[in-house]
C-alpha cells in the first residue's frame, strides 16, 4: 500500500460500489487495482460465510440469495473486531431487528439472538455443575438467603415469539409448527454443545435474577406467584448451569 489511508483501504474493502483507492500500489511499484479487488471479494465471500456458519436458522428463513443480500449490507456496517471469526456478527440481530425491508418478520431478530446465544454458550469457559446434596443439606431459611453462581456458558433470552419453537422448526426436520406464544428460553451447557431450553412462567426472571446476584429468596419473588420452582430448578441442575452456592 503506498498512499493509501487505512480508513479508504477499509471502506473500499467492505463496499463494493465504492472505487478501488488511488495510489494502491504493489510491492514492485504497480497499479495494485486489479488485486485489490480479488481481495475484496474474497473477504466479503469470508465474512457472508462467517455469518451464514454463526446464524444457520437465519440464513435458511430467508434463502440463500435474500440471506447474501442482506449479509451484505451489514458487514458494510460492522467490520470485524478480531481476526477470530468465530464471534463475527454480534450486531447482527439489531441489525435486522431494524431492517425495514423485514419488518413483516418480527421474530427474526430474536431467532438471532438465540442463535448468538447459542455461540456464547458453546465457546464460555468450564464450569463444574453444583452438587444437589448441598441444596439438600439446607434448611428453608438459609436456602432463601443462599447465592448462587452460574455456569459462564448459561444465557437466558427473553421473547414474545415463539422463538424456540421458529428455531427448531426451521432447523429439525419433523419439529411442530410454532404457535403464537411468547417464549423464554434458557441456554445451557451441559457437555460439550449447548442446548437451549423452554422456561415455565417467571423461569427468567428467576434465573436473571439469579445472575445477577440476588439471593434465592428474592430470585423467588422476582419469578412471581404462579413460578413453577421444582420445575426450573430442576432444569439448572440437570443442565449444570449452577455451579456454586454460598449462604
Amino acid at each position: 500500500m503506498s498512499a493509501v489511508s487505512q480508513d479508504s483501504f477499509r471502506a473500499a474493502l467492505l463496499d463494493a460500489s465504492r472505487p478501488v483507492p488511488d495510489g494502491l500500489l504493489d510491492g514492485a511499484g504497480r497499479p495494485a487495482g486489479r488485486r485489490y479487488a480479488v481481495y475484496r471479494n474474497n473477504v466479503a465471500v469470508s465474512l457472508r460465510e462467517a455469518l451464514a456458519t454463526g446464524f444457520p436458522a437465519i440464513a435458511k428463513l430467508l434463502g440463500d440469495e435474500n440471506f447474501a443480500h442482506v449479509a451484505g449490507l451489514y458487514l458494510r456496517q460492522e467490520q470485524p473486531g478480531s481476526p477470530l471469526m468465530m464471534m463475527y456478527g454480534t450486531g447482527f440481530p439489531d441489525f435486522l431487528a431494524g431492517f425495514e425491508p423485514l419488518g413483516h418478520l418480527g421474530y427474526l431478530a430474536d431467532v438471532a439472538r438465540l442463535e448468538l446465544a447459542m455461540r456464547r454458550a458453546y465457546h464460555a469457559a468450564d464450569a463444574a455443575p453444583l452438587d444437589p446434596a448441598r441444596l439438600q443439606a439446607l434448611d428453608d431459611d438459609t436456602l432463601r438467603a443462599a447465592r448462587f453462581t452460574l455456569s459462564p456458558a448459561v444465557q437466558v433470552l427473553r421473547s414474545p415469539w415463539p422463538v424456540l419453537d421458529v428455531y427448531r422448526y426451521t432447523l429439525t426436520p419433523g419439529s411442530p409448527k410454532p404457535q403464537a406464544t411468547a417464549q423464554h428460553v434458557l441456554i445451557a451447557r451441559p457437555g460439550f454443545d449447548p442446548e437451549p431450553h423452554l422456561l415455565p412462567p417467571g423461569g427468567a426472571a428467576f434465573v436473571a435474577a439469579l445472575m445477577d446476584g440476588a439471593p434465592f429468596g428474592t430470585a423467588l419473588q422476582a419469578a412471581g406467584e404462579t413460578f413453577d420452582l421444582p420445575a426450573t430448578l430442576g432444569l439448572l441442575l440437570q443442565t449444570g448451569a449452577l455451579t456454586d452456592l454460598t449462604h
